[in-house]
């Protein structure tokens, strides 16, 4: 082969190398990661379609159509469920959302030993959330809690249908406030300076400043946190599985814990395969939802 030929095929590779170099180095970790989630993705796919069971071959079971989502959604357990985890979420997420703003805005001020403050908020988070969860259910034990003692009263916090609910909620505002916090944090240190004084500058005072200017420049950081914790909120598991296990009588029975107990306690696989492919669409809404109103948001 002439130099010129070499010089050539040469200069080919390294155009193919330089266009095909990041598809060709991502493309084993794109196979694992799709031998990892997409494999079972789709089986649990086929097993909300079908009716499977422990006995039968790997594709044995037989195809039923929609029967299994047909029969969650006239199930009133699981309807039940549904409605349990929208109100747990907007009441949780509402309450974290308004406590994460007041608590950064507390920190966002420069006093002595205010960076103790902010590293202590982290140990919340710190905090494996099954281990946080059985410490505030020795808290809340109705012989022994501290709570009770401070109450003077044995009240089964876990044990009641009314008060259950309220415990959970308790704790997850307590486990993932300061996750709120930290962003809307981050986001007042890193505002301008400027619109603020200019604000002053005009007379207006802090309430004003802060509705007018600071909450508007915050948007994007409300937005995120907003998104974040409403995803992890609706499939919410680690508190309620270690308190309450979906009890008292359903009454804190949600869409992850019920499909939890369908699927590994009762083993019934295909309704929990749609289940969970049923609270997979209901978590994708959310987020087209809140993607819609950012763009909106930015756009304007």
């Amino acid at each position: 082969m002439s130099k010129a030929g070499l010089v050539l095929k040469t200069t080919v590779l390294e155009r193919f190398v330089d266009r095909y170099f990041v598809q060709a180095t991502v493309l084993p970790t794109f196979l694992l990661m799709l031998c990892v989630f997409g494999l079972p993705l789709v089986f649990s796919l086929y097993l909300s379609f079908s009716s499977w069971g422990l006995e039968q071959p790997l594709f044995g079971g037989r195809f039923v159509g929609l029967a299994n989502y047909d029969d969650l959604l006239t199930n009133p357990v699981f309807t039940k469920a549904i409605l349990i985890s929208f109100g747990y979420t907007a009441a949780t997420v509402a309450t974290q959302m308004l406590l994460g703003l007041a608590i950064a805005l507390l920190l966002n001020v420069e006093l002595p030993g205010m960076r103790i403050f902010r590293t202590a908020l982290i140990v919340p988070m710190m905090m494996t959330p099954i281990v946080g969860a059985l410490c505030w259910k020795l808290l809340l034990d109705p012989s022994h809690g501290v709570l009770n003692q401070w109450l003077g009263q044995n009240v089964v916090w876990l044990g009641r249908p009314d008060t259950a609910i309220y415990a959970i909620w308790l704790v997850g505002v307590w486990q993932n406030t300061t996750y709120v916090t930290i962003i809307l944090l981050a986001g007042l240190r890193s505002l301008p300076t400027e619109p603020l004084e200019a604000a002053a500058i005009d007379g207006a005072s802090r309430l004003a400043a802060f509705w007018f200017v600071t909450l508007p420049m915050l948007r994007p950081y409300l937005l995120v946190a907003l998104l974040l914790r409403t995803i992890f909120e609706f499939r919410a598991f680690d508190n309620i599985y270690a308190m309450t296990g979906g009890g008292p009588a359903n009454s804190t029975m949600v869409l992850s814990m019920y499909t939890y107990l369908v699927t590994f306690v009762q083993f019934d696989f295909s309704i929990g395969a749609a289940a969970a492919w049923l609270m997979l669409l209901m978590s994708l809404v959310l987020c087209v939802l809140f993607i819609l109103v950012i763009r909106r948001r930015e756009a304007a």
